[in-house]
């Protein structure tokens, strides 16, 4: 019976700070990094195409042109 609750002891979060450690630290870098590239994959997808070609009135330009 007593090494039922040793074995349980060992596995369990509360108790085994050694191993749970280890893991939330892993899955707290896991889930940064799925931040991080998930992050940079949007703006890639978002980014600025390109200057559109926007028509201007030839009165106000820099040096207007009337007619």
């Amino acid at each position: 019976m007593s090494q039922e609750i040793l074995e349980h002891k060992q596995k369990d979060i509360k108790n085994n700070w050694v191993n749970s450690s280890r893991f939330l630290f892993y899955l707290q870098v896991f889930c940064i990094l799925a931040f991080v590239l998930g992050g940079c994959y949007r703006m890639y997808n978002q980014r600025y195409k390109g200057k559109p070609k926007v028509e201007v009135q030839s009165s106000s330009k820099y040096k207007p042109e009337y007619k």
